[in-house]
């Protein structure tokens, strides 16, 4: 479903359209009739407001409008009209005429390569977007000494995983080669490009212990002064930058997008919850999906609900354990009684 309804004339209806309504409206008709003309011809009042005051129903609704730079410096842009992450990316593309293939992820409100300002599954209104470029490749061979390697993986949305967080004292961090944001392009030959993390992360994990492999990653393009965040960062968001509006754009796992009040406490509480469990089971960080298995579990009252919930969804293709939907379920009520709690 599209963000905005589709546009009729740029200013509401033609003159011509125009007359033709006020001249059925004011014609004299012998009946009341949908323009609440009464049988003498005078035109009547809804609400105190007289009818043919009232707003043009064709007039569009206006754009909701984002600014925009490429994270390693460009003027400000002005990004409209998409409904999706993947649409947004070729809005971004066409404002600084660069390939849509470019674009790595955007972070909100920050230049930096900073995993906690990463764009997901919504936009605050009023937060400024950073894309951020493709920069050098480099070609990484990897023996898998340990079980885990200690990568949490994302994606962008729109086809490309990269490293969300480094475990310290893991194989990758004593790796210095590689960093947080690095996308990853290829292992050994096979390519990464439209697959999505959990994809990626259970090919990593499926590579035997003691082998060895090949990463072919891309880090995002750096100014002068960019900054990078740590390897190993806080899960919890630091001040806030310019966004500091309540409300939100939010990009619906079916396609629909919304503008909805932003998440109180509590139900923040619980799908960064929700993601630090897919992080430890899974080895990825999303926070949409997390938002997307909170949603699920909003108006069930036991744990079996929420299980055939989640079998009916597009979630039953990631093959959740029991064990696992009891330990997403426990998330969910302990997030609850805490608002009860505070309530």
């Amino acid at each position: 479903m599209p963000l905005f309804t589709k546009k009729g004339p740029k200013f509401g209806r033609t003159d011509a359209e125009l007359a033709t309504s006020a001249n059925t409206a004011t014609s004299g008709n012998n009946y009341a009739d949908n323009n609440n003309t009464t049988s003498n011809g005078k035109t009547c009042t809804m609400n105190g407001t007289n009818a043919t005051s009232r707003i043009d129903p064709y007039i569009p609704k206006p754009q909701l409008i984002f600014h925009c730079q490429l994270a390693h410096g460009s003027p400000t842009g002005l990004i409209t009209g998409f409904a999706s992450v993947r649409e947004l990316y070729k809005k971004i593309a066409e404002c600084y005429d660069i390939p849509v293939e470019e674009i790595l992820f955007c972070t909100l409100n920050s230049h930096k390569v900073d995993m906690t300002k990463l764009l997901g599954g919504q936009i605050g209104l009023d937060d400024f977007i950073f894309a951020h470029r493709k920069g050098r490749p480099k070609e990484i061979e990897i023996i898998k000494s340990e079980d885990a390697l200690g990568l949490t993986i994302t994606d962008n949305g729109a086809g490309y995983a990269f490293i969300k967080r480094i475990k310290e004292g893991s194989v990758i961090d004593r790796i210095e080669h590689i960093s947080v944001g690095d996308h990853i392009e290829k292992l050994n030959d096979l390519t990464m490009v439209g697959k999505r993390h959990y994809e990626v992360a259970r090919l990593l994990k499926d590579i035997p212990t003691g082998s060895t492999f090949t990463l072919r990653l891309i880090e995002p393009m750096k100014s002068g002064f960019q900054g990078i965040g740590p390897r190993t960062q806080s899960r919890t968001p630091s001040g806030r930058g310019y966004g500091s509006g309540k409300e939100t754009l939010r990009f619906k796992a079916n396609g629909n997008v919304e503008i909805e009040d932003k998440f109180d406490e509590s139900t923040q509480s619980g799908i960064e919850a929700i993601n630090n469990l897919l992080e430890s089971f899974m080895g990825i960080n999303d926070t949409e999906l997390a938002t997307q298995i909170w949603d699920l579990g909003a108006n069930k009252s036991n744990s079996m609900d929420f299980a055939e919930a989640i079998d009916n969804s597009d979630l039953e293709s990631f093959g959740f354990t029991d064990d696992f939907i009891i330990e997403l379920w426990g998330a969910i009520t302990d997030a609850r009684r805490r608002k009860t709690a505070k309530n």
